[in-house]
């Protein structure tokens, strides 16, 4: 219990950018555990290309993706590898052998989709987040809204609201607290909140982000900024939903042109043809 109530707190730390060490860490755990981690992270780092372990763009997706931990790319490098090795080698032993040219097809195969498949992989991973942060938003502003109207502060709502939907929305809410903790550990509201959009890539809180910032520099009320900001969310969620209620007639056409009046057709015609066929 000892051990993973200090993992969590270490982890928590981590993700707040602070890099202070308590005495007591090294005391209770040693420093052989964390050297042989870094060891073994020196050891796969040199099965790793450079531009894979150390790539911006991949990182920043991987945070987005909510992999954000200092080893989550370092890691996900070393999958591509591994995948990229294993799979054709695995096809290799395993695909029938009739002629050569059918299994160098087949190892080509399976080398392209061990290449493409981590990539799909991230970016499916960042948009299924995405989507999710962008869901919860509508009932996370309403409830910053009744507890900044009920007389507390914006970083004291932060918390209570994060504390609140941990179970209901624990995506964005677990980025709450990211923010709540940066402010407390020094940073400026305003670089916290920033992060935020950065760590969740969302176009709807960088708008969130931009309206808080500027109400207070203009000393607009927040509690109004956020309402009248979920209003607008929930409006772009209904108008989103009557978009895709209004191509539905469109993307039936191709299923029912393929499935549908191909089976009408025989079960209405195919008597008719068959008595036809009798006659002749």
């Amino acid at each position: 219990l000892v051990y993973l109530l200090e993992r969590s707190r270490r982890s928590i730390v981590d993700r707040t950018a602070v890099q202070t060490q308590p005495a007591s860490y090294g005391r209770l755990f040693g420093v052989g555990a964390q050297s042989a981690k870094r060891s073994f992270a020196r050891v796969v780092a040199e099965f790793v290309p450079e531009a894979w372990a150390n790539n911006a763009k991949t990182e920043t997706a991987l945070v987005q993706a909510g992999y954000d931990s200092t080893t989550a790319p370092l890691t996900y490098a070393a999958i591509r590898v591994a995948m990229l090795v294993g799979i054709p080698v695995l096809v290799l032993l395993l695909a029938p052998k009739q002629t050569f040219a059918r299994l160098v097809m087949y190892v080509a195969s399976a080398a392209i989709v061990a290449a493409l498949l981590p990539a799909w992989y991230l970016v499916r991973a960042v948009r299924v987040r995405q989507e999710t942060i962008r869901r919860s938003l509508p009932d996370t502003l309403d409830l910053l809204v009744v507890c900044i109207e009920a007389g507390i502060s914006l970083d004291a709502a932060i918390l209570r609201v994060a504390r609140e939907l941990g179970s209901v929305h624990p995506e964005l809410a677990g980025e709450l607290v990211i923010v709540n903790r940066k402010t407390n550990a020094g940073m400026s509201r305003e670089d916290a909140l920033r992060g935020l959009w950065t760590r969740t890539g969302v176009h709807e809180i960088r708008t969130l982000v931009s309206h808080i910032i500027q109400g207070e520099k203009w000393g607009t009320s927040s509690g109004r900024v956020l309402r009248v900001y979920s209003e607008t969310l929930r409006r772009l969620r209904r108008q989103a939903a009557e978009k895709k209620a209004a191509t539905l007639p469109v993307k039936m056409l191709l299923p029912l042109g393929l499935f549908i009046f191909p089976s009408i057709f025989i079960v209405i015609l195919g008597p008719v043809a068959m008595n036809v066929m009798k006659l002749f």
